[in-house]
């Protein structure tokens, strides 16, 4: 079992959505988050007053999934996320040592469904 963690732009997010589905991976969790990278950030001026927003918005992609279900996941997300810009994103693969289904008590890649 793998856990994908995945930041993309907000904009792309029914992209990836889209993609995900047509892998047939349904079952995923978002967060707005906050992030800077190669990106960096932009200047911005607020009543007069010049100042630096390096911090983006970012949304963060978790899927839990099988082994089977790594590479189409990782492409789909590729897919939907992909601009050729900076800033369209990272894609983290983890280890998943255990995952339980609460309602049922299954686990490890039953749970995972």
């Amino acid at each position: 079992m793998k856990l994908i963690i995945a930041y993309i732009q907000p904009h792309k997010l029914n992209d990836v959505k889209q993609a995900l589905y047509k892998a047939e991976v349904y079952k995923m969790s978002v967060t707005n988050s906050l992030g800077c990278g190669q990106q960096k950030g932009y200047h911005e001026s607020y009543r007069g007053v010049q100042f630096e927003v390096n911090l983006l918005k970012k949304v963060r992609l978790e899927i839990g999934v099988n082994e089977d279900f790594v590479e189409r996941t990782i492409e789909a997300i590729i897919a939907g996320a992909r601009t050729g810009q900076i800033g369209d994103g990272k894609i983290f693969v983890l280890d998943l040592p255990e995952c339980i289904r609460i309602r049922t008590g299954q686990r490890g890649g039953e749970a995972i469904g």
